[in-house]
């Protein structure tokens, strides 16, 4: 499936990427990779991706909810913000060049949207997981991606 999501117009003040983000970031990736892929009471993961444009490789640190031991669900949410992040362009752009580390696991996986019944029963299943993910879709007015990121 593609990666479609058009931003929105209106939503949540995005974070921008600079230093103090960035140093935050880096703490939450290395305390994910200690911690076997806790953090702040969520499941997460470091999601590795190559970059749009730049092709240069790029990590975030992002809440997932597992499927079973093969597929992993994130969500593009941004906090609710009116543009989708940009990690979400970097999985569209090269969707097969995508690496999970979860503690000290690492999953080469592919990426691919959710889209119909497919997301919206995700999506069911996360908000009730995480009340947070129903709050950052109230307040912007794109559809928040799901990504089911499958492993190779």
């Amino acid at each position: 499936m593609s990666f479609n999501t058009p931003n929105g117009t209106r939503g949540a003040r995005q974070p921008s990427a600079g230093w103090l983000f960035r140093t935050l970031n880096g703490m939450m990736m290395s305390r994910i990779r200690r911690k076997d892929g806790k953090t702040m009471g969520m499941d997460a993961l470091v999601l590795s991706t190559v970059g749009a444009k730049s092709g240069q490789p790029r990590s975030s640190p992002l809440a997932y909810f597992a499927e079973d031991g093969q597929n992993w669900l994130i969500v593009a949410s941004a906090a609710g913000a009116p543009r989708n992040p940009a990690w979400y362009y970097n999985l569209a752009a090269h969707p097969d060049r995508v690496r999970i580390e979860i503690g000290d696991r690492t999953v080469e996986v592919v990426a691919t949207q959710l889209h119909g019944e497919d997301r919206d029963r995700a999506w069911q299943r996360i908000t009730a997981a995480s009340k947070q993910f129903g709050k950052y879709q109230d307040k912007t007015d794109r559809e928040i991606p799901i990504i089911r990121l499958t492993a190779r």
